[in-house]
Formats: C-alpha cells, structure tokens, sequence
C-alpha cells in the first residue's frame, strides 16, 4: 500500500477545477509514489463552497485557511486564489510545515516572491509553482531535443500568446484587471508562463525592454461576480478604472546571446488561447503551437536538401515525456490540457516519494517575477532593464 497524503486546496473556480481533476487522474490514472487525497477544500462563501466540494469530490470543508493549516493530518497546500493571496498563504504554509503548491505567477511583485522562496527555503519543504505547460508532452519533447543539442547554439527564442475576452469594453472590472488582485494584465497571466518556459528551455534571460499598453482605460463595475474569465453577473451601473496593462510586446537579451521576443495580450480577435513559441538553433529549430498541442514542429538543417522542411511529430508515442509512463492512451489517440496539470502534480507528489527537489520551484518562480518586473520598469522608464539575478 502506497503512503497517502492529505490535501488542502484553498480555492476552488478555474484553477481549483483544473487541480482538482488531477488529483483524480493521479489517482486512477498514473499513480505517483504518493497517494494524494482530496481531503479538505477551503473558500470564502459556505453554500458555494460544499457544492463545489461535492462537485469536485473534496471529503471536507473549510472557510478559513488558517485552519487548514493547524490540521496535523494535512501534508498538502494547494493555492488556487487572486493572485493577492499567494504571499500570505504561501509563508504561513512553509512556517507550518506543509508542503506547498501555488498557482503562478508566484506573487505580486519580485519582493513578494523573494520572501516567499526565502521563507520556503528556510522551512526545507517541497515547493512548487504550477506552471502547469511544462507539463505538456510536446512542449517537454521540445526541451529533450535542445538539451541533446538536435537545433544546436540557440539564436532566437519567438513567442505569443493571445486571447481575446476583453475586446469588448462593456466586459465587466474582473479582478484580473484591478492590479491591487492581480499585480498586472496579460503580462503577469499569460506573460509569466512564456518567460517560464524561456528560462527552461533557453536560459536565463540578462536584460529587456519591452511596452505595455492598457486599450480600455474604464469598465462595468459589477455588484455580484463568478470571478474567472467570465462575463456573469450582476452590473452596478457605475464604471471603474482598469488599472493593468491589456497588452505587452517585449524584446529580450539571454546571457548565452540568444535574442526572444515576447507577446501577450487579450486583444487579439478571434485567439481564444492562442499561444506559440519558436526556438530557431544553428542546427535546426522547434516550433509548437497550443491549438495544435499534441504536436511539435521540427526543422533539421543536417536532413538531406531533398528532404528538408519542417516534420510534424505527433507526441504519443510510449518513447515520449509523460506518455513512456504508459498511463495514457495507445499512439495516436491525443490527450489535452487539462492533462498538463495532471503531469505537473504528478511530478510534484513523485518528488515526495522520491526526496528530490521539485520543480518548477518557488525559485523559479521567482525568476519570472524578476523578468515581469524587469519588463514594467522598462516600460515606465522606456529603457533596457537588467534582469535581477535570484
């Protein structure tokens, strides 16, 4: 009988939707060397907080999360809040002893998540943030083949991610557009996961310049609201000012001489969640597209000239990240976003079992934080920003 751990997830919408599903695969699915129980579901309103723990199939529940952390019987921290949040919990979780997970970004600003890693590495707990696309098997394929060096010397790294939900300007004031909630825009939401993966995959980044750009400078206020990305509730009649950027468009120097270039926004028409990277090599380059996610693109210099041209693999295969583990499905038949965070839980309970470091870390969190940051001074100041080393 494998060990069991206890679980408390503190939030439940989007997110907590999303890890809560893991931990049921986890568990049915690909066990890791840990057991995880969805034992306790924290929130702030009773009546929707029970019937999200029905939903989800939470054995408890609690409506302060202070509680959750006197609780002996609790190993696991699972952070799906406003992004507000994440500091206070995530410090009094390490203090308690807990092993913790914290939806990215990590925190607010890079001082928030220097204190946050600091207070972690202190307590020596597991640490994680849930940058759930790492998770992704083409995308961990992409970084198999440029640590074997198949595209050889990095020369670029090329990204977007766009979305389109608030084009319109009577969308409602959502909490991800108030800065004192969610610390910026599409910079922090959708910026961070790309600049996670460029530190991954390429290396660390030396310095940026980089605009941002707020379209719709006021909105509906709403008097009731689902959170999340929709446009549910109950409108005030009055307006408010959206105080974060809608888009960012970023240059960036890495210190082995790469150059990247950044987008994110949520103006694109017709981009639901389209998001892309390019790495482009001396021997060859990747390419993977999240529309098409069980796929990645690769371009061999050293094929034969008659044979040259970018090839489509289909990342299924039992020789492939995440799939070797042979809990998925035969070749061919694909599997989907919310697996990535199956993957990333997993990773973080095998790491319990095993006694290694999980990743990504809080420290590596904060190394995104240090490049958001980076990135919002060099657009007040309109300047090259050094990157702050963590």
């Amino acid at each position: 009988m494998k060990k069991s751990v206890n679980v408390a997830m503190i939030g439940y919408k989007f997110m907590g939707r999303a890890h809560s599903n893991a931990y049921r695969q986890i568990r049915y699915m690909i066990p890791a060397g840990v057991t995880p129980v969805m034992k306790l579901l924290v929130g702030r309103s009773e009546g929707p907080l029970k019937q999200a723990a029905y939903d989800l199939g939470w054995e408890e529940t609690c409506t302060d999360w202070r509680e959750a952390l006197k609780r002996d019987d609790i190993d696991i921290i699972d952070i799906c809040t406003q992004n507000y949040a994440h500091k206070e919990i995530a410090i009094a979780a390490v203090k308690a002893g807990k092993a913790v997970i914290c939806e990215k970004p990590l925190a607010m600003n890079l001082a928030d998540a220097k204190e946050i890693t600091a207070a972690a590495e202190e307590a020596k707990v597991k640490n994680m943030v849930c940058f759930s696309y790492r998770g992704v098997p083409a995308v961990a394929l992409a970084k198999q083949m440029i640590d074997k060096g198949l595209i050889g010397k990095v020369f670029h790294w090329r990204s977007a991610y766009l979305q389109d939900w608030i084009i319109d300007p009577d969308f409602p004031l959502a909490w991800r557009l108030n800065k004192d909630e969610a610390g910026s825009g599409s910079h922090g939401d959708l910026n961070a996961h790309t600049i996670d993966l460029a530190n991954w995959m390429v290396g660390d980044i030396d310095e940026v310049s980089a605009s941002l750009r707020t379209f719709v400078k006021d909105r509906p206020i709403q008097s009731e609201t689902t959170g999340g990305l929709s446009a549910a509730g109950v409108n005030s009649g009055e307006r408010g000012p959206v105080t974060v950027d809608d888009a960012v468009i970023s240059l960036a120097h890495f210190k082995n001489g790469a150059l990247g270039t950044f987008e994110a926004t949520r103006f694109a028409a017709g981009r639901k969640n389209g998001w892309y990277f390019e790495i482009n090599g001396d021997k060859g380059s990747v390419r993977f597209d999240f529309e098409r996610m069980n796929e990645l693109q690769y371009f061999n210099r050293e094929d034969p000239d008659f044979a040259q041209g970018f090839r489509t693999i289909l990342v299924t295969e039992g020789v492939h990240p995440y799939i070797e583990s042979g809990a998925w499905w035969p070749p061919g038949h694909i599997i989907g976003y919310e697996h990535s965070f199956t993957h990333m839980i997993h990773g973080f309970l095998q790491s319990i079992a095993d006694g290694k470091a999980a990743v990504p870390s809080f420290k590596d969190g904060a190394k995104v934080n240090a490049v958001l940051e980076a990135m919002e001074l060099s657009a007040e100041e309109r300047s090259w920003k050094k990157v702050e080393e963590i």
